[in-house]
């Protein structure tokens, strides 16, 4: 009788999988909660695995250039974070906004907050193209680059620069679609854009029949290849209607109180997302000028991976946001905070894994990319001293888009500014040049300003204010 049972239960949670991958609709405001979190999660963290799986296989491709050009790629990265946090500013408003509707019943008023969202979304990446196509030399001389990967390097970050609608349209039509619980859609457009760069990525950077050999230049133009043609795929759906958003040229009428509203929640949320990516640039700008570009490389790759693992738990975090925002919207608050809670056990049990895996087998991942002796040391130094803050990272991902599906984005901020501005900078500054530990300083600095992240999230996510916050 209990395998039966056993039997029963697997054979429904393969049910489960196979609906959220179809993408039917489905209230997350009733029913089961692990049922809800299974149909949302499975899709977000297959489409935010896909991606993590691009970022290890660019590494690898571009490894083989060698230390400058893994040095530029990762330096490029950390500068061009700042496409990446308006992208995930807008993104989590429209999330938390869309969702909210969603849940007061009321898909209408949620695809005019969506649209509304594009309109802000093409006016700043026009300013953001255009400062990093101007000045992409300088950027990289800013991050800490040597001259040689400064000059060799500028084509890269003004094609990646250039290409910033991309990046910002394919994250924020994805929250757009993950507030309105159509995670499948999401998965597939992010999918279709990571499957391309993947396939372009080695011809257009070694060259093979038809392409021509235009190394990291390749790199480059694959990745915006690969961006640009997913969201051709969101916009095809999105306009046609045939979900629960249904869009018309009415949504796209300038609306300068929704627009507030949307920028009241999304600003606290760009803000916030700024402190810590530009928190990871100070790091790796305190990496590349205490250890030189061997050091940089090294983390560059372990970086690589430590996003490798940590995007599907953002996935899984994804849901929460989606869920609380939702419930909170149907007047369902006990609810919201039940999901989270869940989504947050599940998360830390996964981080859990990851941890183990970083500090048993760092040197045979960072082999896979780099044989350089120096380079490989680095990698995995770094690999296995940010993985020991995992299980706390994985607590504070689920705290942090719990608040920001909640649509308190300002909470999280405060906190991201204390956490990396208050500890991980100055701690960082104090480990590598002052105590002269060098990189080794930098990385240890990491997963103690994450700990006190998750710890200080948690505890504002007991108190309870945030169920009260309106949108």
């Amino acid at each position: 009788m209990a395998e039966l049972t056993k039997t029963n239960r697997l054979q429904y949670f393969i049910s489960l999988v196979k609906r959220s991958l179809k993408g039917e609709e489905h209230d997350y405001t009733q029913g089961g909660i692990r049922t809800a979190i299974i149909l949302l999660a499975v899709p977000m963290i297959l489409e935010l695995s896909l991606e993590s799986v691009f970022a290890v296989v660019d590494m690898f491709f571009v490894g083989k250039l060698g230390p400058n050009a893994i040095s530029t790629v990762g330096l490029t990265e950390a500068s061009i974070t700042i496409v990446y946090t308006v992208a995930l500013g807008l993104s989590t408003g429209a999330t938390a906004i869309v969702a909210r509707r969603i849940g007061e019943k009321d898909p209408d008023a949620a695809t005019h907050a969506g649209m509304q969202s594009l309109l802000i979304a093409l006016i700043v990446s026009a300013v953001i193209s255009v400062f990093g196509i101007i000045f992409a030399e300088e950027i990289l001389h800013l991050m800490g680059a040597s001259p040689e990967v400064a000059k060799e390097g500028a084509i890269f970050t003004r094609i990646m620069m250039g290409g910033s609608l991309a990046i910002i349209l394919l994250f924020l039509i994805n929250g757009i679609f993950r507030g309105a619980g159509d995670a499948a859609m999401a998965m597939k457009s992010l999918w279709i854009a990571s499957l391309l760069n993947i396939i372009l990525c080695p011809l257009l950077i070694n060259g093979y029949g038809p392409f021509p050999e235009l190394g990291l230049k390749g790199a480059a133009i694959a990745t915006t290849i690969g961006r640009s043609t997913g969201v051709l795929y969101q916009c095809y759906h999105l306009f046609k209607g045939d979900g629960s958003l249904k869009v018309k040229w009415s949504h796209f009428k300038l609306d300068m109180p929704v627009i507030r509203n949307i920028i009241n929640v999304s600003l606290p949320a760009t803000f916030q997302f700024f402190l810590q990516s530009g928190s990871w640039m100070v790091i790796a700008m305190l990496v590349a000028t205490t250890g030189g570009t061997d050091a940089s490389a090294g983390y560059q790759v372990a970086i690589r991976n430590v996003v490798f693992f940590i995007l599907p738990a953002w996935g899984l975090s994804n849901a929460a946001a989606t869920l609380v925002g939702q419930n909170l919207g149907a007047k369902l608050p006990d609810r919201a905070e039940k999901s989270a809670r869940l989504t947050t056990l599940y998360n830390m049990g996964f981080m859990a894994f990851v941890t183990l895996v970083f500090l048993l087998f760092s040197p045979a991942i960072i082999g896979i990319y780099t044989s350089d002796p120096v380079v490989k040391s680095y990698g995995i130094q770094a690999l296995q001293i940010i993985g020991t803050g995992y299980i706390f990272y994985g607590l504070g991902m689920v705290m942090m888009q719990t608040l920001n599906g909640a649509g308190d984005t300002k909470t999280p901020t405060m906190i991201n500014f204390i956490c990396f501005w208050l500890i991980q900078i100055p701690l960082g500054y104090f480990l590598a040049k002052t105590m002269k530990l060098g990189p080794t300083g930098a990385f240890l600095a990491i997963p103690i300003a994450e700990t006190a992240l998750a710890l200080i999230a948690f505890w504002y996510f007991k108190k309870g204010k945030w169920k009260q916050v309106k949108v």
